[in-house]
Protein backbone atom coordinates (compact mmCIF):
# COMPACT_ATOMS: atom_id res chain seq x y z
CA UNK A 1 0.00 0.00 0.00
CA UNK A 2 1.26 3.45 -0.99
CA UNK A 3 1.76 5.78 2.23
CA UNK A 4 0.76 9.13 1.04
CA UNK A 5 -0.66 10.45 -2.42
CA UNK A 6 -0.47 14.07 -2.93
CA UNK A 7 -3.20 14.12 -5.32
CA UNK A 8 -4.46 16.66 -8.10
CA UNK A 9 -1.53 19.23 -7.92
CA UNK A 10 0.06 21.41 -9.88
CA UNK A 11 3.70 19.57 -9.92
CA UNK A 12 7.04 21.66 -9.97
CA UNK A 13 9.26 19.06 -10.42
CA UNK A 14 12.36 21.47 -9.22
CA UNK A 15 14.32 20.64 -12.70
CA UNK A 16 12.70 24.21 -14.26
CA UNK A 17 10.52 22.27 -16.61
CA UNK A 18 7.08 23.82 -16.84
CA UNK A 19 4.80 22.87 -14.43
CA UNK A 20 2.00 20.22 -14.82
CA UNK A 21 -0.77 18.37 -13.59
CA UNK A 22 -0.42 15.41 -11.56
CA UNK A 23 -0.05 13.64 -8.46
CA UNK A 24 3.13 12.14 -6.02
CA UNK A 25 2.86 8.73 -4.77
CA UNK A 26 5.42 8.46 -2.00
CA UNK A 27 5.81 5.09 -0.05
CA UNK A 28 8.14 5.26 3.42
CA UNK A 29 10.58 7.97 2.64
CA UNK A 30 11.00 7.82 -1.32
CA UNK A 31 8.92 9.21 -3.82
CA UNK A 32 7.49 5.77 -5.47
CA UNK A 33 6.00 7.67 -9.00
CA UNK A 34 4.66 10.31 -10.18
CA UNK A 35 1.09 9.94 -11.69
CA UNK A 36 -0.11 12.17 -15.08
CA UNK A 37 -3.84 12.83 -15.35
CA UNK A 38 -5.92 9.86 -16.18
CA UNK A 39 -3.52 7.19 -14.57
CA UNK A 40 -5.00 5.61 -11.94
CA UNK A 41 -4.39 6.32 -8.00
CA UNK A 42 -2.97 3.55 -6.17
CA UNK A 43 -4.44 2.66 -2.82
CA UNK A 44 -3.25 5.08 -0.19
CA UNK A 45 -3.50 5.25 3.57
CA UNK A 46 -3.43 8.50 3.16
CA UNK A 47 -4.94 11.08 0.64
CA UNK A 48 -4.20 14.86 0.15
CA UNK A 49 -5.66 16.80 -2.30
CA UNK A 50 -4.09 19.45 -3.25
CA UNK A 51 -6.99 21.01 -5.29
CA UNK A 52 -5.17 22.14 -8.25
CA UNK A 53 -2.23 24.03 -5.46
CA UNK A 54 1.56 23.74 -6.27
CA UNK A 55 3.30 20.68 -4.87
CA UNK A 56 7.35 20.93 -5.38
CA UNK A 57 10.32 19.83 -3.73
CA UNK A 58 10.45 21.18 -0.31
CA UNK A 59 12.81 23.51 -0.56
CA UNK A 60 16.48 23.90 0.62
CA UNK A 61 17.50 27.21 3.11
CA UNK A 62 20.97 27.50 1.55
CA UNK A 63 22.47 29.73 4.53
CA UNK A 64 21.09 28.84 7.92
CA UNK A 65 22.80 29.40 11.69
CA UNK A 66 20.22 26.44 13.00
CA UNK A 67 23.31 24.09 13.87
CA UNK A 68 22.29 23.98 17.52
CA UNK A 69 18.32 24.17 17.25
CA UNK A 70 17.90 20.19 16.36
CA UNK A 71 18.99 20.02 19.92
CA UNK A 72 17.24 23.45 21.72
CA UNK A 73 13.80 23.98 19.13
CA UNK A 74 13.80 20.82 17.18
CA UNK A 75 9.96 21.42 16.17
CA UNK A 76 11.60 24.58 13.60
CA UNK A 77 8.78 25.80 13.08
CA UNK A 78 9.38 29.09 11.68
CA UNK A 79 11.70 27.26 8.73
CA UNK A 80 9.13 24.30 8.63
CA UNK A 81 6.07 26.60 7.99
CA UNK A 82 7.79 27.88 5.13
CA UNK A 83 7.90 24.89 3.18
CA UNK A 84 11.78 24.84 3.98
CA UNK A 85 12.61 20.87 4.36
CA UNK A 86 16.67 20.73 4.36
CA UNK A 87 18.80 23.28 6.06
CA UNK A 88 22.74 24.41 5.29
CA UNK A 89 23.82 24.98 8.66
CA UNK A 90 27.65 25.61 9.97
CA UNK A 91 28.28 29.24 7.68
CA UNK A 92 29.89 32.40 8.19
CA UNK A 93 32.74 30.40 9.66
CA UNK A 94 31.08 29.15 12.83
CA UNK A 95 30.05 25.38 13.21
CA UNK A 96 29.02 23.09 16.00
CA UNK A 97 32.55 21.19 15.58
CA UNK A 98 35.14 20.76 16.70
CA UNK A 99 33.75 21.48 20.17
CA UNK A 100 36.94 23.06 21.40
CA UNK A 101 36.78 25.95 18.77
CA UNK A 102 32.60 26.17 19.61
CA UNK A 103 33.25 27.78 22.93
CA UNK A 104 31.66 31.10 21.48
CA UNK A 105 28.26 29.06 20.79
CA UNK A 106 27.69 26.67 24.34
CA UNK A 107 28.03 30.87 25.82
CA UNK A 108 25.69 32.47 23.70
CA UNK A 109 23.60 29.53 24.18
CA UNK A 110 23.74 30.29 27.59
CA UNK A 111 22.99 33.94 27.48
CA UNK A 112 20.10 33.67 26.16
CA UNK A 113 18.69 31.05 28.50
CA UNK A 114 19.51 27.68 25.90
CA UNK A 115 20.33 24.15 27.91
CA UNK A 116 22.56 22.53 25.87
CA UNK A 117 25.59 20.29 25.76
CA UNK A 118 28.32 19.76 23.43
CA UNK A 119 29.40 16.73 24.21
CA UNK A 120 30.35 15.03 20.71
CA UNK A 121 34.07 14.63 19.95
CA UNK A 122 33.73 13.88 16.42
CA UNK A 123 32.07 15.35 12.93
CA UNK A 124 30.41 12.07 12.89
CA UNK A 125 28.97 12.23 16.56
CA UNK A 126 27.81 16.08 15.57
CA UNK A 127 25.73 14.28 12.81
CA UNK A 128 24.88 11.25 15.08
CA UNK A 129 23.21 14.06 17.89
CA UNK A 130 21.29 15.32 14.99
CA UNK A 131 19.99 12.16 14.14
CA UNK A 132 18.94 11.10 18.11
CA UNK A 133 17.59 15.31 18.25
CA UNK A 134 14.80 13.52 15.30
CA UNK A 135 14.53 17.09 14.42
CA UNK A 136 11.67 18.57 11.82
CA UNK A 137 13.88 19.35 9.66
CA UNK A 138 17.30 17.85 7.55
CA UNK A 139 20.19 19.35 8.65
CA UNK A 140 23.50 19.05 6.06
CA UNK A 141 26.64 20.85 8.13
CA UNK A 142 29.70 22.80 6.90
CA UNK A 143 32.93 23.08 9.20
CA UNK A 144 33.23 26.42 10.28
CA UNK A 145 36.84 27.85 9.66
CA UNK A 146 36.78 30.05 12.78
CA UNK A 147 36.07 27.37 14.56
CA UNK A 148 39.04 25.50 13.55
CA UNK A 149 41.10 28.43 14.03
CA UNK A 150 39.87 29.13 17.46
CA UNK A 151 40.19 24.99 18.36
CA UNK A 152 43.61 25.09 17.06
CA UNK A 153 44.97 28.69 18.36
CA UNK A 154 42.84 29.21 21.14
CA UNK A 155 42.97 33.01 22.12
CA UNK A 156 46.02 33.81 19.74
CA UNK A 157 43.38 34.81 17.21
CA UNK A 158 45.69 38.06 15.85
CA UNK A 159 48.33 36.28 14.53
CA UNK A 160 48.98 33.20 11.56
CA UNK A 161 49.06 29.71 12.16
CA UNK A 162 52.33 28.14 12.62
CA UNK A 163 52.79 25.09 10.03
CA UNK A 164 51.88 22.63 12.64
CA UNK A 165 48.95 24.05 13.44
CA UNK A 166 47.80 24.67 9.76
CA UNK A 167 48.39 20.81 9.55
CA UNK A 168 46.24 19.84 12.48
CA UNK A 169 43.35 22.51 11.28
CA UNK A 170 43.97 20.42 7.76
CA UNK A 171 43.56 16.80 9.31
CA UNK A 172 40.44 18.29 11.27
CA UNK A 173 38.50 19.29 8.08
CA UNK A 174 39.76 16.53 6.32
CA UNK A 175 38.27 13.93 9.19
CA UNK A 176 34.89 16.17 8.91
CA UNK A 177 34.71 15.94 5.21
CA UNK A 178 35.26 12.47 4.98
CA UNK A 179 32.75 11.67 7.78
CA UNK A 180 30.08 13.81 6.27
CA UNK A 181 30.58 17.38 6.28
CA UNK A 182 30.00 19.06 3.02
CA UNK A 183 32.46 22.15 3.17
CA UNK A 184 34.22 24.32 4.52
CA UNK A 185 32.99 27.90 5.63
CA UNK A 186 34.51 31.42 6.55
CA UNK A 187 33.11 34.49 7.86
CA UNK A 188 36.09 36.94 7.23
CA UNK A 189 34.12 39.92 7.99
CA UNK A 190 34.13 38.44 12.01
CA UNK A 191 36.60 37.47 14.24
CA UNK A 192 39.09 35.12 14.02
CA UNK A 193 38.52 34.77 10.33
CA UNK A 194 39.12 38.84 9.97
CA UNK A 195 42.53 37.84 11.04
CA UNK A 196 43.26 35.20 8.14
CA UNK A 197 44.86 35.42 4.62
CA UNK A 198 44.00 33.93 1.80
CA UNK A 199 46.59 32.05 1.13
CA UNK A 200 45.43 30.42 5.12
CA UNK A 201 42.19 29.78 3.84
CA UNK A 202 43.02 28.35 0.72
CA UNK A 203 45.94 25.35 2.09
CA UNK A 204 43.11 24.56 4.26
CA UNK A 205 40.52 24.23 1.54
CA UNK A 206 42.67 22.63 -0.05
CA UNK A 207 42.33 19.49 1.69
CA UNK A 208 39.25 18.81 0.27
CA UNK A 209 40.14 18.57 -3.22
CA UNK A 210 39.66 15.10 -4.77
CA UNK A 211 37.52 14.59 -1.41
CA UNK A 212 34.58 16.24 -2.55
CA UNK A 213 33.35 19.18 -0.51
CA UNK A 214 32.11 23.28 -1.35
CA UNK A 215 34.11 26.05 -0.17
CA UNK A 216 31.45 28.76 1.12
CA UNK A 217 32.43 32.66 2.48
CA UNK A 218 30.41 35.42 4.12
CA UNK A 219 33.18 37.19 2.14
CA UNK A 220 35.68 39.98 3.34
CA UNK A 221 33.45 42.94 2.37
CA UNK A 222 30.18 43.64 1.28
CA UNK A 223 30.55 47.01 0.56
CA UNK A 224 32.87 49.51 -1.31
CA UNK A 225 35.41 46.66 -1.26
CA UNK A 226 32.51 43.94 -2.26
CA UNK A 227 34.03 43.66 -5.82
CA UNK A 228 37.56 42.58 -4.39
CA UNK A 229 36.09 40.42 -1.41
CA UNK A 230 34.11 38.38 -4.12
CA UNK A 231 37.09 37.88 -6.23
CA UNK A 232 38.76 36.84 -2.83
CA UNK A 233 36.43 34.21 -3.01
CA UNK A 234 37.20 33.13 -6.20
CA UNK A 235 40.62 32.40 -6.03
CA UNK A 236 40.70 30.89 -2.92
CA UNK A 237 38.48 28.09 -4.89
CA UNK A 238 41.30 28.02 -7.70
CA UNK A 239 43.85 27.89 -5.44
CA UNK A 240 42.47 25.01 -3.55
CA UNK A 241 41.50 23.25 -6.41
CA UNK A 242 37.59 22.85 -5.12
CA UNK A 243 34.65 25.02 -6.12
CA UNK A 244 33.18 28.14 -4.38
CA UNK A 245 30.14 29.85 -3.18
CA UNK A 246 29.24 33.19 -2.13
CA UNK A 247 27.10 33.64 1.21
CA UNK A 248 24.33 35.94 0.87
CA UNK A 249 25.29 37.98 -2.04
CA UNK A 250 23.99 41.33 -2.09
CA UNK A 251 26.21 45.09 -2.58
CA UNK A 252 25.88 46.84 0.70
CA UNK A 253 25.92 50.75 2.01
CA UNK A 254 25.54 53.95 0.10
CA UNK A 255 29.10 53.44 -1.56
CA UNK A 256 28.08 50.16 -3.55
CA UNK A 257 24.22 50.88 -4.17
CA UNK A 258 22.93 50.61 -7.60
CA UNK A 259 26.31 48.39 -8.45
CA UNK A 260 24.47 44.69 -8.42
CA UNK A 261 24.78 44.49 -12.25
CA UNK A 262 28.44 45.15 -12.30
CA UNK A 263 28.75 42.53 -9.29
CA UNK A 264 26.65 40.05 -11.40
CA UNK A 265 28.87 40.87 -14.42
CA UNK A 266 32.25 40.06 -12.69
CA UNK A 267 30.88 36.49 -11.56
CA UNK A 268 29.59 35.79 -15.17
CA UNK A 269 33.33 36.98 -16.52
CA UNK A 270 35.16 34.67 -13.78
CA UNK A 271 32.79 31.38 -14.60
CA UNK A 272 33.30 32.19 -18.50
CA UNK A 273 37.03 32.45 -17.69
CA UNK A 274 36.45 28.81 -15.93
CA UNK A 275 35.63 30.05 -12.04
CA UNK A 276 33.33 27.29 -10.41
CA UNK A 277 31.40 30.22 -8.52
CA UNK A 278 27.87 30.32 -7.33
CA UNK A 279 25.99 32.02 -4.62
CA UNK A 280 22.86 32.81 -2.54
CA UNK A 281 20.92 35.48 -1.50
CA UNK A 282 17.30 36.53 0.99
CA UNK A 283 15.19 38.51 -0.42
CA UNK A 284 15.54 41.47 1.88
CA UNK A 285 17.42 45.29 1.99
CA UNK A 286 18.15 44.62 5.36
CA UNK A 287 21.19 42.28 7.24
CA UNK A 288 21.15 40.52 10.39
CA UNK A 289 24.44 40.57 12.16
CA UNK A 290 26.75 40.68 15.39
CA UNK A 291 26.72 44.22 17.09
CA UNK A 292 30.82 43.04 17.96
CA UNK A 293 31.15 43.39 13.85
CA UNK A 294 31.44 47.27 13.83
CA UNK A 295 34.64 46.76 15.92
CA UNK A 296 38.01 47.23 14.24
CA UNK A 297 39.80 43.95 13.65
CA UNK A 298 41.94 44.94 16.85
CA UNK A 299 39.63 45.14 19.22
CA UNK A 300 37.10 42.72 20.60
CA UNK A 301 34.28 43.01 23.43
CA UNK A 302 36.26 41.43 26.11
CA UNK A 303 38.55 44.66 25.58
CA UNK A 304 36.78 47.58 25.32
CA UNK A 305 36.69 48.54 28.89
CA UNK A 306 40.86 48.80 28.63
CA UNK A 307 40.49 50.37 25.26
CA UNK A 308 37.53 53.05 26.88
CA UNK A 309 40.13 53.99 29.96
CA UNK A 310 42.42 55.24 27.90
CA UNK A 311 41.51 58.58 26.29
CA UNK A 312 43.81 57.87 23.14
CA UNK A 313 42.87 54.60 22.25
CA UNK A 314 38.73 55.46 22.98
CA UNK A 315 38.96 58.29 20.45
CA UNK A 316 40.85 56.37 17.68
CA UNK A 317 38.21 53.63 18.57
CA UNK A 318 35.47 55.64 17.99
CA UNK A 319 36.68 57.51 14.98
CA UNK A 320 37.39 53.81 13.77
CA UNK A 321 34.23 52.59 14.47
CA UNK A 322 32.23 55.27 12.55
CA UNK A 323 34.82 55.67 9.54
CA UNK A 324 36.56 52.79 9.13
CA UNK A 325 40.00 52.63 8.93
CA UNK A 326 43.04 51.40 6.40
CA UNK A 327 42.17 48.15 4.87
CA UNK A 328 38.77 47.66 7.31
CA UNK A 329 35.27 49.38 6.29
CA UNK A 330 33.24 50.60 9.08
CA UNK A 331 29.46 49.10 9.15
CA UNK A 332 28.19 52.73 10.28
CA UNK A 333 30.11 54.83 7.43
CA UNK A 334 26.99 53.95 4.30
CA UNK A 335 24.13 53.23 6.41
CA UNK A 336 24.41 55.09 9.45
CA UNK A 337 23.46 54.89 12.90
CA UNK A 338 19.39 55.28 12.49
CA UNK A 339 19.54 52.50 9.89
CA UNK A 340 21.43 49.97 12.95
CA UNK A 341 18.51 48.73 14.82
CA UNK A 342 19.41 46.38 18.04
CA UNK A 343 18.12 42.95 17.87
CA UNK A 344 18.91 40.19 20.18
CA UNK A 345 20.22 41.87 23.83
CA UNK A 346 20.05 39.94 26.38
CA UNK A 347 21.02 42.85 28.83
CA UNK A 348 17.72 45.05 28.18
CA UNK A 349 15.86 42.91 25.65
CA UNK A 350 13.38 46.42 25.66
CA UNK A 351 16.19 48.06 23.86
CA UNK A 352 15.57 45.59 20.65
CA UNK A 353 14.01 46.99 17.97
CA UNK A 354 15.43 50.64 18.51
CA UNK A 355 18.01 52.23 16.52
CA UNK A 356 21.76 52.77 17.95
CA UNK A 357 20.37 56.68 16.99
CA UNK A 358 17.22 56.70 19.38
CA UNK A 359 18.81 54.94 22.29
CA UNK A 360 21.20 57.36 22.25
CA UNK A 361 18.84 60.76 22.11
CA UNK A 362 16.78 59.09 24.78
CA UNK A 363 19.96 58.40 26.97
CA UNK A 364 21.80 62.09 26.07
CA UNK A 365 24.76 60.76 24.67
CA UNK A 366 26.36 59.63 21.25
CA UNK A 367 25.58 56.45 19.66
CA UNK A 368 28.82 54.58 19.53
CA UNK A 369 29.04 55.14 23.61
CA UNK A 370 25.44 53.22 23.07
CA UNK A 371 27.17 50.53 20.82
CA UNK A 372 29.94 50.28 23.48
CA UNK A 373 28.08 49.67 26.73
CA UNK A 374 25.21 47.19 24.58
CA UNK A 375 28.60 44.72 24.06
CA UNK A 376 29.89 44.84 27.28
CA UNK A 377 26.29 44.26 28.98
CA UNK A 378 25.96 41.62 26.10
CA UNK A 379 28.86 40.92 23.46
CA UNK A 380 26.57 38.44 21.79
CA UNK A 381 23.86 41.79 21.00
CA UNK A 382 22.68 41.63 17.60
CA UNK A 383 21.69 44.24 14.81
CA UNK A 384 20.06 44.81 12.14
CA UNK A 385 21.19 47.21 9.07
CA UNK A 386 19.23 48.25 7.20
CA UNK A 387 22.17 48.75 4.26
CA UNK A 388 20.46 47.89 0.68
CA UNK A 389 18.26 48.90 -1.94
CA UNK A 390 15.32 47.48 -3.32
CA UNK A 391 16.50 47.46 -7.02
CA UNK A 392 19.30 45.76 -6.05
CA UNK A 393 18.03 42.54 -3.86
CA UNK A 394 15.53 42.43 -6.89
CA UNK A 395 18.11 42.25 -9.58
CA UNK A 396 19.94 39.38 -8.12
CA UNK A 397 16.67 37.62 -6.88
CA UNK A 398 15.69 37.63 -10.79
CA UNK A 399 18.99 35.61 -11.41
CA UNK A 400 17.68 31.51 -12.02
CA UNK A 401 21.35 30.49 -10.80
CA UNK A 402 21.26 32.67 -7.04
CA UNK A 403 19.92 29.94 -4.31
CA UNK A 404 18.13 31.18 -2.04
CA UNK A 405 18.81 31.52 1.90
CA UNK A 406 16.99 32.59 5.17
CA UNK A 407 20.49 33.50 7.01
CA UNK A 408 18.68 32.69 9.99
CA UNK A 409 17.68 30.38 12.75
CA UNK A 410 14.93 27.98 13.02
CA UNK A 411 12.78 29.58 15.99
CA UNK A 412 8.90 29.70 17.29
CA UNK A 413 7.22 32.63 18.92
CA UNK A 414 6.70 30.82 22.13
CA UNK A 415 10.58 29.79 22.43
CA UNK A 416 13.66 31.07 24.24
CA UNK A 417 14.56 33.93 21.08
CA UNK A 418 10.64 34.50 20.62
CA UNK A 419 11.34 37.23 23.13
CA UNK A 420 13.85 39.06 20.97
CA UNK A 421 13.35 41.48 17.43
CA UNK A 422 14.56 39.01 15.17
CA UNK A 423 14.78 39.12 11.59
CA UNK A 424 11.52 38.73 9.69
CA UNK A 425 13.66 36.13 7.44
CA UNK A 426 13.43 33.57 9.60
CA UNK A 427 9.46 33.63 9.15
CA UNK A 428 9.04 34.84 5.78
CA UNK A 429 12.30 33.71 3.21
CA UNK A 430 10.79 31.82 0.84
CA UNK A 431 7.56 33.00 0.70
CA UNK A 432 8.44 35.83 0.09
CA UNK A 433 10.43 35.39 -3.17
CA UNK A 434 7.49 33.40 -4.71
CA UNK A 435 4.91 36.65 -3.68
CA UNK A 436 7.41 39.68 -4.68
CA UNK A 437 9.08 38.12 -7.21
CA UNK A 438 7.11 35.31 -9.08
CA UNK A 439 3.47 36.53 -8.48
CA UNK A 440 3.85 40.24 -8.06
CA UNK A 441 6.49 41.63 -9.66
CA UNK A 442 6.84 38.64 -12.69
CA UNK A 443 10.16 39.02 -13.07
CA UNK A 444 10.65 35.39 -12.06
CA UNK A 445 8.54 32.26 -13.55
CA UNK A 446 7.17 29.43 -10.87
CA UNK A 447 9.07 26.67 -12.19
CA UNK A 448 12.79 29.30 -12.08
CA UNK A 449 11.91 30.31 -8.62
CA UNK A 450 11.45 26.25 -7.67
CA UNK A 451 14.68 24.78 -9.12
CA UNK A 452 16.70 27.85 -7.12
CA UNK A 453 14.94 26.66 -4.12
CA UNK A 454 15.62 22.74 -4.60
CA UNK A 455 17.78 20.94 -7.40
CA UNK A 456 20.51 24.08 -7.83
CA UNK A 457 21.13 23.80 -4.36
CA UNK A 458 20.75 20.11 -3.85
CA UNK A 459 23.23 19.58 -6.56
CA UNK A 460 25.61 21.81 -5.52
CA UNK A 461 25.84 21.06 -1.59
CA UNK A 462 25.47 16.72 -2.90
CA UNK A 463 22.75 16.13 -1.21
CA UNK A 464 21.57 13.19 -3.54
CA UNK A 465 18.20 12.52 -4.58
CA UNK A 466 16.95 15.76 -3.17
CA UNK A 467 15.67 18.75 -4.92
CA UNK A 468 13.57 16.90 -7.35
CA UNK A 469 9.99 15.20 -7.56
CA UNK A 470 10.99 12.40 -9.34
CA UNK A 471 10.91 8.69 -8.76
CA UNK A 472 13.22 7.29 -6.32
CA UNK A 473 13.56 10.42 -4.76
CA UNK A 474 13.78 11.64 -0.93
CA UNK A 475 10.19 12.20 -0.24
CA UNK A 476 10.89 16.29 0.43
CA UNK A 477 7.49 18.00 -0.35
CA UNK A 478 5.67 20.89 -0.09
CA UNK A 479 2.16 21.99 -1.20
CA UNK A 480 1.47 26.01 -1.47
CA UNK A 481 -1.18 27.83 -3.05
CA UNK A 482 0.81 29.91 -5.87
CA UNK A 483 -2.07 32.57 -5.49
CA UNK A 484 -1.76 33.00 -1.87
CA UNK A 485 1.50 31.48 -0.16
CA UNK A 486 2.83 34.92 0.74
CA UNK A 487 5.47 36.18 4.16
CA UNK A 488 3.68 37.86 6.82
CA UNK A 489 6.58 38.86 9.08
CA UNK A 490 7.63 42.36 9.47
CA UNK A 491 10.88 44.02 11.20
CA UNK A 492 8.03 45.10 13.85
CA UNK A 493 6.22 42.03 14.05
CA UNK A 494 9.04 39.71 12.91
CA UNK A 495 7.85 36.16 14.98
CA UNK A 496 4.59 35.66 11.92
CA UNK A 497 4.11 32.66 10.09
CA UNK A 498 4.40 32.97 6.79
CA UNK A 499 0.67 31.75 4.87
CA UNK A 500 -0.81 29.80 2.27
CA UNK A 501 1.58 26.75 2.73
CA UNK A 502 -0.72 23.70 3.36
CA UNK A 503 1.22 21.11 3.68
CA UNK A 504 4.96 20.02 4.19
CA UNK A 505 6.63 16.43 3.84
CA UNK A 506 9.95 15.13 5.39
CA UNK A 507 11.51 11.86 4.20
CA UNK A 508 7.94 10.63 3.65
CA UNK A 509 6.10 12.06 6.48
CA UNK A 510 3.73 14.74 7.09
CA UNK A 511 5.59 17.55 9.39
CA UNK A 512 2.80 19.93 8.33
CA UNK A 513 -0.78 19.99 7.35
CA UNK A 514 -2.19 23.06 9.46
CA UNK A 515 -0.68 21.03 12.42
CA UNK A 516 2.53 19.95 13.51
CA UNK A 517 3.25 16.56 12.46
CA UNK A 518 6.04 14.15 12.94
CA UNK A 519 9.45 15.38 13.38
CA UNK A 520 11.32 13.10 10.45
CA UNK A 521 14.44 15.22 9.64
CA UNK A 522 17.71 13.62 9.57
CA UNK A 523 21.64 14.52 9.19
CA UNK A 524 22.52 14.34 5.66
CA UNK A 525 26.17 13.27 4.80
CA UNK A 526 27.61 14.91 1.89
CA UNK A 527 26.82 12.37 -1.27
Amino acid sequence: MTDLLVANALVVDGTGAPPFHGSVAVSADRIERVLRPGEAEPTVARRFDAQGRAVAPGFIDAHSHSDVEPFVEPGMDSMLRQGVTTMVVGNCGSSAWPVEGAGELAEWAGVHGLDLDLSWRTFAEYLEAVDAASPALNVAALVGHGTLRLAVLGEEQRRPPADEETQRMRELLASAIDEGAIGLSSGLIYSPGIHATTEEIAELASVMAGRGGLYVSHIRDEGAHVFDAVAECIRIGRLAGVPAHVSHLKVSTSFAWGRAQELLDLIDAEREAGADISADQYPYAAWETELASYLPPWASPEDLPRLRAEPETAERLRRSIEEGEEGWESSVAGVGWDRSVIGAHAGAPGLTGMSLERIAHERGTEPVQVLLDLLEADRYTGVIGHGMQEDDVRLIATREDVFVGTDGLAVTPDGPLGRFSVHPRYYGTFPRVLRRYVREDRVLSLEAAVRKMTSLPADRFGLRNRGRITRGGFADLVVFDPDSVSDRATFEAPHTFAEGIDLVVVNGRVAWDGRRGERAGRALRRG
